[in-house]
């Protein structure tokens, strides 16, 4: 079986031919990072309009990384859901006229639900069932993933997203885009302890939900105050940004490392796997590992390849084609993120 998954919810555009077996026989992504690097953060129609111009490119050189052709494939994988609306509608397009051009099944993915399924990729055995943690620049969410087919929402985050808090706070700091690596980066400089910020929801055992807007707001507080300032204008000392960097990457950890103890204590579960795009902060990472430890708990942790948004990851389709699960032309996108 060869599958070619497609993937264009937000920002990157990405398709990849993997086998029933989930060998990956090629991957391909084309970033958009410099096109949104002045804006520091996602515009929707640039990025649905990079799409357009990059999806057969991209396309067609993962068909030929696999030494194979069009003809060759068994069916087609889109991410549908949940993403940019714009950016959704390419890669289901193109999905669906290869789906009708070459009489194969169209299979709809969860891009949420892929993200985990990277660790059961990287692991090359079963991770389920787990407690799954997506951390990305669009989500934040907590899963009970029974199986590869069933996913329950445990908790999620009820404003910004930990990434998109990263770009936010990077820009204040006046720091690169994307702001993950680049607040990981100058954290090393810094002190954690050195600015008492917000940590909302630590200590409420009743819900496993995240917010990270006051925590935003914090460390710009901490900088300006009120109003509207121009960030570029400020003179920030090397100290100051590291520092700051420093305790809004701890508060942060924080939070995603003592909710994802709380959702593995309510459901029993053994196995934690984390996968997204701020799954590759490296602080995270440790926290998680030592954690997972004292709890005697199996962490598995997407590659660092495989957090970011890629396409591979859409090898979940396979589980779903075994289900038969497949979809008619007919399919739509739902760009919203819904709790199941």
């Amino acid at each position: 079986m060869l599958v070619l998954a497609i993937e264009t919810t937000c920002d990157e555009t990405a398709a990849a031919v993997i086998t029933g077996e989930l060998e990956v026989r090629s991957s391909v992504v084309a970033s958009q990072d410099k096109l949104h690097e002045r804006f520091g953060g996602v515009v929707p129609e640039i990025a649905a309009r990079a799409h357009v111009e990059r999806i057969l490119p991209v396309v067609d050189d993962a068909l030929r990384r696999a030494g194979i052709g069009a003809a060759d494939l068994d069916a087609i994988a889109v991410a549908n859901t949940p993403g940019l609306a714009g950016s959704l509608l390419i890669g289901l397009t193109a999905a669906k006229t290869l789906s009708a051009a070459l009489q194969i099944p169209l299979v709809a993915v969860n891009h949420l639900h892929a993200h985990i399924y990277a660790c059961r990729i990287d692991s090359r055995q079963d991770v389920f069932p787990c407690v799954g943690l997506v951390v990305s620049g669009g989500h934040t969410s907590l899963y009970q993933c029974l199986s590869p087919l069933e996913f329950q929402q445990l908790g999620g985050t009820i404003d910004d997203a930990a990434g998109e808090a990263f770009d936010k706070v990077a820009n204040m700091l006046g720091l690169s885009y994307p702001g993950g690596p680049a607040i990981s980066r100058v954290a090393e400089k810094g002190e954690r302890d050195a600015y008492a910020l917000p940590r909302s929801f630590l200590k409420d055992d009743s819900r496993l939900d995240f917010s990270f807007s006051g925590l935003k707001t914090a460390v710009r507080y901490e900088l300006v105050g009120p109003g509207k300032p121009d960030f570029r204008q400020l003179e920030l000392s090397e100290k100051k940004v590291a520092d700051l960097a420093a305790s809004f990457q701890e508060a942060v950890v924080d939070c995603l490392v003592e909710k994802s103890i709380l959702a593995l204590r309510k459901t029993g579960l053994g196995t934690f796997c984390v996968g997204g795009g701020v799954a590759a902060n490296q602080r995270l990472r440790e926290r998680l590992a030592e954690a997972m430890q004292a709890l005697d708990v199996t962490l598995h942790l997407a590659p660092l390849k495989l957090c970011t948004d890629n396409a591979v990851m859409g090898a979940l389709a396979v589980e779903r084609l075994r289900a038969g699960l497949v979809e008619d032309l007919d399919l739509d996108i739902y760009p919203g993120l819904v709790r199941q």
